[in-house]
C-alpha cells in the first residue's frame, strides 16, 4: 500500500466520479446510478436518494475533473477551496469495522459535501508527498477518462473501462496484419 487506505479509496472514488461524465455520455443518469455508486465505492453516512442530491453530486464533477488538468498551484487552490467551503475539520473516526481513519466532515453532511472533502483530502495527501503525477488521463486515444496510478512502479496507463484490453487487441491485430503482409 503506497498511501493510507482511506486516501486510496478517496482517490479511486474521485476518479470514478469524474469518469461518470464525458462529452455526450452521462454515466450517472438517475438516483439508482448514484445509489450503485454509493455502494460500489463504500460510502457511509447520510444518503438521501433524491434528485436534489443527484444534482449536487453531478455539479461537483467538473470541479473535480479540473484536478487532473491543473498544475500544482491550481490543484492546491481547488483543494483548499473545497475544504474551506465545506468547513472541513479533520478528525479520526472508526466505523463499519474499519480501522481509524480521517473524516473531515460529519457523516450526516450532504453526500456531495462528503465526496468533495474526501476528494480534497486524498489529493492533499498526493500533493504533500509530491505524487500529484499519479493523477493521469487514460492512454487510449479514444478515451477521456482519468485514473489514479497506485502501482509501485507508476506504470498504469489505462482506465478501468476496458481501454487496456482494447489497446492490446488493437496491437495484436496490427501485428497480425503486418505479419500477413510480409
Amino acid at each position: 500500500m503506497l498511501f493510507a487506505h482511506d486516501t486510496e479509496c478517496a482517490l479511486i472514488a474521485t476518479a470514478a466520479l469524474v469518469n461518470t461524465t464525458a462529452p455526450g455520455r452521462e454515466g450517472m443518469p438517475d438516483v439508482a446510478a448514484l445509489d450503485m455508486f454509493f455502494v460500489t465505492h463504500g460510502w457511509s453516512g447520510r444518503h438521501e436518494h433524491t434528485d436534489a442530491e443527484l444534482h449536487q453530486v453531478r455539479a461537483l464533477r467538473p470541479r473535480l475533473r479540473r484536478i487532473w488538468h491543473g498544475d500544482t498551484d491550481e490543484v492546491v487552490a481547488i483543494v483548499n477551496g473545497l475544504l474551506r467551503e465545506s468547513h472541513a475539520l479533520p478528525q479520526l473516526v472508526r466505523h463499519d469495522d474499519e480501522p481509524y481513519h480521517v473524516h473531515a466532515v460529519p457523516r450526516d453532511a450532504p453526500l456531495a459535501t462528503r465526496m468533495a472533502v474526501e476528494a480534497a483530502m486524498g489529493v492533499a495527501d498526493l500533493i504533500r508527498m509530491d505524487e500529484l503525477s499519479r493523477l493521469r488521463h487514460c492512454g487510449h486515444p479514444d478515451c477521456d477518462n482519468v485514473l489514479v496510478d497506485l502501482s509501485r512502479n507508476r506504470s498504469r496507463r489505462f482506465c478501468d473501462a476496458g481501454c487496456g484490453n482494447r489497446a492490446a487487441v488493437s496491437a495484436y491485430r496490427a501485428r497480425r496484419a503486418a505479419a500477413a503482409r510480409s
